[in-house]
């Protein structure tokens, strides 16, 4: 294909705009109109009906949804153009004044992606002109990946599978212009917190020295990118204790700080409390080149005040890298990365694994559930929310992928001006309330009708 590069303020490598005038390059498992139209409608022939079937067929059933791999492709798939543009503004709101703009990819990019079977998606979030600053434009990056190989095999195996499949996607995020980018939770291991089996430990590794951290060091500098990297930490300060830990390393290759994970699921297969406990680190803001980020990790989406610490002190961008399946939070997951967006006026990267992890040993939990081998489906479908009530559209259900989101940072604050939801938080009344539910002696505030 033929096409221009186009300069972006301060992202001129990363997207190009086609000379051929028939819009952004889409690559495999992306958004796909399978089913043709006529005049804004859809052709109801057989042709239409075997097109359809046919872009079903080349998706790999497990994990998708009803045979497609996502959402919107579902939804872009039998909608007709005008309906598809209401559904649309209501699911993903507008930017703007317009849907979030979805941006070309490099020929070369869109070539590897396909070459690896991944899916790249890229998007733009604007903010209004401004007089008096000029735009603050960021581009970060999420990424949702699979196993590398069985659960049965070498866990030396294993973990160096992941850092090459992790390197591949690096590369390919640094040659795409990304600037801060976030792995998902426990992205160097299978997530085997399910099984409540102790020799998963052998997977933790110190900060500053371990394989995987030596790995992303290296990509950071490489890349003069931000990596944010969610591991096992293994705490020899303190006789080896496990902590889930979010490692912020810099763009010289510097770890700038950790953040341990809040809160810890006691749900379902969620058995992570036999490994490691809540953290002691706080919602601290790390100042990298780029921008103010913090880190939510995975089950941290479902306290609002966990959102909250991160804006207090300051943060642009919260990441929520995770591991969460289908049967469990799906229907939570478009709603609780955007409604945080919103509350907080900052930007969200919603990051979530992919595939289906089976282990050697079965397991039970506190569900009344028969012994079973595996966690469930994670079903990636990360996306990227910002403080307007607009987000991007979700990476695939079940394949590996890249988010590429260029965003103003200036948006936040038009976004708190606009609404003036900072400004108008009783920080006081809640602060009051908090501090009178953590006492011993508490008695809730109930108004008892005198009739009862």
């Amino acid at each position: 294909m033929n096409g221009t590069f186009s300069s972006s303020e301060n992202n001129g490598s990363v997207f190009r705009s086609l000379g051929n005038g028939q819009g952004p390059f889409k690559l495999n498992g992306g958004i796909i109109n399978a089913l043709p139209k006529t005049n804004g409608r859809h052709n109801d022939g057989l042709a239409a009906r075997k097109v359809v079937e046919e872009e079903k067929a080349k998706a790999n059933d497990e994990g998708t949804l009803a045979g497609f791999r996502s959402l919107e492709n579902l939804l872009d798939t039998y909608l007709p153009e005008k309906e598809k543009k209401e559904v649309f503004r209501v699911l993903h709101g507008y930017n703007q004044g317009k849907p979030v703009a979805e941006l070309p990819l490099k020929e070369d990019v869109a070539t590897s992606a396909t070459e690896l079977d991944l899916d790249v998606k890229a998007y733009q979030f604007r903010a209004a002109e401004e007089e008096m600053r000029p735009p603050r434009k960021v581009v970060m990056g999420l990424v949702q990946n699979s196993i590398a190989v069985p659960t049965t095999e070498p866990f030396k195996l294993q973990k160096q599978g992941l850092i090459d499949k992790i390197e591949r996607i690096c590369d390919l995020a640094g040659e795409s212009g990304v600037q801060v980018l976030c792995l998902q939770e426990a992205w160097n291991m299978p997530f085997a917190f399910c099984t409540r089996e102790k020799r998963w430990c052998e997977f933790a590794e110190d900060l500053e020295t371990g394989t995987s951290m030596l790995k992303i060091k290296e990509l950071a500098k490489k890349w003069d990118m931000v990596i944010v990297a969610t591991i096992l930490e293994r705490d020899e300060a303190h006789n080896g204790t496990v902590w889930n830990t979010a490692v912020v390393v810099g763009h010289n290759g510097n770890v700038i700080g950790k953040h341990r994970k809040n809160h810890i699921p006691r749900v379902n297969d969620f058995n992570e409390s036999t490994y490691y406990m809540e953290g002691n680190t706080g919602h601290p803001v790390f100042e990298t080149k780029y921008a103010k980020i913090g880190v939510n990790i995975c089950y941290g989406r479902h306290h609002t005040l966990n959102w909250m610490g991160f804006g207090l002190n300051g943060a642009e961008i919260v990441f929520n890298p995770s591991a969460t399946v289908g049967e469990l939070t799906e229907p939570m997951w478009s709603i609780e990365a955007r409604n945080a967006a919103i509350n907080n006026s900052y930007f969200v990267g919603a990051i979530n694994r992919v595939g289906t992890e089976t282990f050697p040993n079965e397991f039970t939990s506190g569900d009344a559930k028969p012994a079973h081998n595996d966690f469930g489906h994670f079903y990636g479908s990360s996306y990227v929310a910002a403080p307007d009530a607009s987000r991007t559209p979700a990476l695939s259900r079940n394949k590996d992928g890249l988010m590429i989101v260029e965003c103003d940072l200036n948006l936040i604050q038009q976004v708190r001006d606009r609404w003036c939801i900072q400004m108008t938080g009783r920080h006081d009344l809640y602060a009051d309330l908090l501090n009178k539910y953590v006492q011993n002696d508490f008695e809730p505030q109930i108004i008892r009708d005198p009739f009862l």
